[in-house]
């Protein structure tokens, strides 16, 4: 593996830690992220609520806010049609549970992913219409490229309001109101890379304020740091930039998920096995509890963790949350199986190829895109994995370091019946009939990104330390730059010229622990699925490590993961 390290200029490393009176190292690690100011680093360093700008400076926000508050006044009937993710599923949660405070009971829909496909199909609308047509349809986590679905709705006197922040890829719905910061406002605001659940967070911001103004005494009750548990784990989840407003609402509202009321939550920590009171991490979010909610959409009906997260009936919610841990278990299942089969074909079919594109006609859709992620980073290359769906191979793709898979599909855009997505991970739909043809298409096409020179394995070092600066200090440090994400990486520390003092100990299937002897006494050291690669003791090696927390008996102390390590060049 390459390590990749860019030294910072000393100098304003130096200015930043006199004036804020942090460490070195805490200075470079902010100006790595461009902050070189001390407000800038005092606000990103403590961002407070009040830091959030006004929401209605997002274009049409006052016609999303007038639209939807002449439908509370008239007592119209409104439907919330949410997407199938954590970001769409906390999304549809939170505009709905506002909405049942002011007496208004909206029905929500999710599309049925397997049978309807993503966002606001023909098909999912025929079915949300089936028992009656809303006066008001407000679609959040889709819509933006929903052209021909919003004229199906408007000649059926439905009138639209799109939540969304995704890119529009055609000429956008009409006669409609659209609140999309990547369609309408500019890419240097602070909330211009929210996701959708902080788009609904801004647009209940609106509504409430707007409401206020007028002495609506219900809305002065409602207190918007009551759903930041919600907007969290939606933004999180769904892996934007955490930097700007999303730095605000994901730091604020993992405080306020470790004390949720919610039932729902609370049922989902117990399944997890999270204790209500301790921190939460994004990667609590990621690994723990959004896997359990996207489970449902990949495999069932997404309005089940929806209806869990709004339930205040704790058996209820209890024999909901069993339901998701069982559905995450199949998930899991069925993606160990269809990795290990991926990887065989790879191994038996594609080892010589650039760009991956595996197919199975068993292979559930619903699961190939974690497959993919797996695949791509074991052998190092853009992967497409496929399962069928009546005559058409549908899945997903993740890339690499380095490969623009936008840049790639739109050379093969001839063989595609659909796709979309983002340089890393992307949508895939064809005819079965254009399997081999988009294989060799999406090869050519990655080693064409790349002059046919594929990129090595590349670690990113954020700043070089020494055994000695290792300690709860640093970690107390690392605490205030967290939650780490999209935007704002996790730290990894390259340790030069150092040496294990006693023999790792094996633990599990293929991992290690060892000790490092720092100015405060031993700390402890885990290593990863590196069982092969155990260092000598006494050998002198530079290691690639991240601090963290390790939490055990309600004790929390110090510890270092090893990422990567090589000999030391002396």
């Amino acid at each position: 593996m390459n390590w990749i390290y860019n030294a910072v200029n000393g100098a304003p490393v130096a200015a930043l830690s006199r004036s804020m009176g942090i460490s070195k190292i805490a200075a470079t690690l902010l100006v790595k992220l461009g902050i070189t100011d001390r407000r800038e680093a005092q606000e990103f360093l403590n961002p407070l609520l009040r830091m959030l700008q006004d929401p209605f400076a997002l274009k049409n926000m006052d016609l999303a806010v007038a639209r939807i508050r002449k439908a509370m006044r008239k007592g119209e009937s409104i439907m919330v049609f949410g997407d199938y993710d954590v970001d769409g599923v906390t999304s549809t949660t939170f505009l709905s549970s506002v909405l049942r405070r002011f007496g208004i009971r909206p029905n929500y829909i999710v599309p049925l992913r397997q049978e309807e496909g993503y966002g606001l199909s023909i098909a999912a609308l025929e079915r949300a219409l089936k028992d009656g047509t809303p006066n008001l349809l407000i679609a959040v986590d889709c819509g933006t490229n929903s052209k021909t679905e919003v004229a199906y709705l408007r000649e059926r006197g439905v009138d639209v309001v799109i939540l969304d922040h995704h890119t529009s890829k055609e000429d956008l719905p009409e006669d409609c109101v659209i609140v999309n910061p990547h369609v309408y406002d500019g890419e240097d605001q602070k909330w211009s890379q929210l996701c959708a659940v902080g788009i609904v967070f801004k647009c209940v911001h609106a509504l409430l304020k707007a409401l206020r103004e007028e002495g609506d005494e219900l809305a002065h009750q409602i207190k918007l740091k009551d759903y930041l548990d919600l907007v969290a784990m939606g933004t999180i989840a769904d892996l934007v930039p955490l930097r700007g407003e999303n730095r605000i609402l994901a730091k604020t509202g993992l405080v306020k998920l470790k004390e949720t009321p919610r039932a729902g939550l609370n049922a989902l920590f117990e399944v997890c096995n999270m204790q209500l009171g301790d921190e939460v991490s994004p990667y609590d979010i990621s690994f723990k509890l959004g896997p359990r909610i996207n489970a449902c959409g990949r495999l069932a009906d997404a309005t089940n963790p929806i209806e869990l997260l709004l339930s205040e009936d704790w058996s209820e919610c209890r024999t909901r949350a069993n339901e998701l841990n069982d559905l995450n278990r199949q998930r899991q299942e069925i993606e160990r199986s269809i990795a290990e089969e991926a990887e065989q074909m790879v191994n038996d079919h594609y080892s010589n190829r650039a760009g991956l594109v595996l197919y199975n006609e068993d292979w559930h859709s619903g699961v190939v895109g974690i497959v993919a992620s797996r695949i791509s980073h074991l052998f190092h290359r853009p992967t497409i994995v496929l399962g069928r769906e009546g005559v058409a191979a549908k899945g997903s793709g993740r890339s690499i370091r380095g490969i623009n898979l936008v840049d790639a599909l739109n050379r093969c855009t001839h063989l595609l019946e659909n796709w979309g997505g983002h340089p890393m991970a992307v949508g895939v739909g064809l005819n079965l009939e254009h399997l081999e043809a988009f294989r060799d298409a999406f090869n050519d096409a990655v080693l064409h990104s790349v002059d046919n020179e594929m990129p090595e394995p590349e670690l990113d070092i954020t700043c070089r330390i020494q055994v000695e600066d290792l300690g709860e200090h640093l970690l107390q440090e690392l605490d205030q730059l967290a939650p780490f994400g999209q935007g704002n990486p996790e730290p990894v520390f390259e340790i030069q010229a150092t040496a294990l003092v006693q023999p790792p100990v094996r633990f599990g299937q293929g991992h290690f622990r060892f000790f490092l002897e720092t100015a405060f006494g031993r700390m402890n050291g885990v290593a990863w699925k590196m069982e092969e690669r155990i260092p000598q003791v006494g050998q002198l090696i530079d290691m690639a490590v991240r601090l963290q927390w390790n939490v055990w008996n309600d004790q929390r102390y110090p510890q270092v993961t090893l990422v990567d390590w090589k000999p030391a060049k002396l």
